[in-house]
């Protein structure tokens, strides 16, 4: 297929990375021979019966002290390394920084970085992807064959007067070019004590089954928006009293449908406040073309993608918004099919 071998060329071109790492070497499975089921949970899972009625219900279940606090240093410690390049960053990273911070003059350390995404190549950091108490529960949602599909750490700063820290609210699936929606699900791990005070998570119950995809834009802050951070119209938020804020200790971890409406508010405490989380997909999903909501995100997808070819020297390759998934994900658990190739 063309969208693997301009993959194979990518891949061929970055060195230094595990062999197995892109998993492009499996013939994908044929998408009419497997069958995905509608329902939003496994009927035999991990899941409890009134975890699986949530999940339906709410669009999220929060499993209190799931990730043990080792590993919880251990990523917040790898995270330090990459920022202080005391080891090299794994091919594809993507280094973001807070836009009030990008405004600024800083020492390039962690304080300097607000989000690290795309760290599927770095095996430190994909060990929570495929962490034991994880995958199970992701199972319950995607079934057995598994991809991680986005991957990311938040390191969210003090806001710096700007309220630039919050994420607007949104959907994850405005950012994904895969279907079926109920087949995708995401994992997101407190690393720290997460509170209203350092801008915690905050969900609209029951928004995956009430809503479609909406159209996503930039919202119309006075301090600026960092990239990508597209947000639902305001004439679609819910009201205020119907938000839920998820307070977390570290370790909690909560797994969300990617139609929930979330996001997350200001960091108004002194210190940072970091999460990991990884976005699950069933390897038997298929790609899609965008949707007309996702035409404006496509195109700045793309054009990062180019920018990120240019600077390998590869900008005569075209990578496609689906390559750029393809190119994101890695194989977790089961075997691998249609969205590898």
């Amino acid at each position: 297929m063309a969208s693997k071998r301009r993959l194979d060329a990518v891949a061929a071109h970055l060195k230094g990375r595990p062999d197995h790492s892109l998993s492009l070497e499996v013939q994908p499975t044929s998408a009419t021979g497997h069958a995905l089921p509608t329902s939003y949970c496994m009927s035999d899972s991990v899941l409890t019966t009134a975890e699986k009625e949530q999940y339906a219900r709410d669009g999220f279940i929060v499993k209190k002290g799931l990730i043990d606090l080792e590993s919880a240093g251990k990523y917040r410690e790898r995270f330090r390394q990459i920022c202080a390049g005391e080891v090299p960053a794994p091919p594809g990273l993507t280094v973001m920084r807070d836009v009030a911070i990008a405004r600024s003059e800083f020492v390039p350390n962690e304080k300097a970085v607000t989000k690290i995404q795309h760290f599927q190549h770095d095996d430190v950091l994909f060990e929570y992807c495929a962490h034991p108490a994880i995958v199970p529960i992701v199972e319950a949602i995607t079934g057995p064959d598994i991809m991680a599909m986005h991957t990311m750490l938040i390191n969210k700063p003090p806001d710096a007067g700007t309220k630039s820290s919050r994420h607007p609210l949104h959907q994850d699936l405005h950012y994904f070019s895969f279907r079926p929606a109920n087949r995708i699900v995401a994992s997101w791990t407190a690393l720290e004590h997460v509170h209203r005070g350092n801008g915690c998570l905050v969900v609209h119950p029951g928004s995956h089954a009430a809503n479609p995809l909406l159209p996503h834009d930039y919202p119309e802050w006075k301090g600026g928006v960092n990239k990508l951070y597209h947000g639902i119209p305001e004439e679609t938020m819910p009201p205020a009293h119907e938000m839920v804020h998820l307070e977390m200790q570290e370790g909690d971890t909560v797994f969300f449908h990617p139609l929930l409406i979330h996001g997350s508010g200001v960091n108004r405490s002194s210190g940072f406040r970091k999460a990991i989380s990884c976005h699950y997909a069933s390897s038997h999903c298929l790609m899609v073309d965008a949707a007309p909501t996702q035409m404006k995100l496509k195109e700045e997808i793309n054009e990062v993608a180019q920018n990120y070819l240019k600077k390998k020297g590869m900008e005569h390759l075209d990578l496609t918004f689906q390559d750029s998934w393809r190119f994101r994900s890695r194989l977790v658990a089961g075997s691998a099919g249609c969205l590898t190739g």
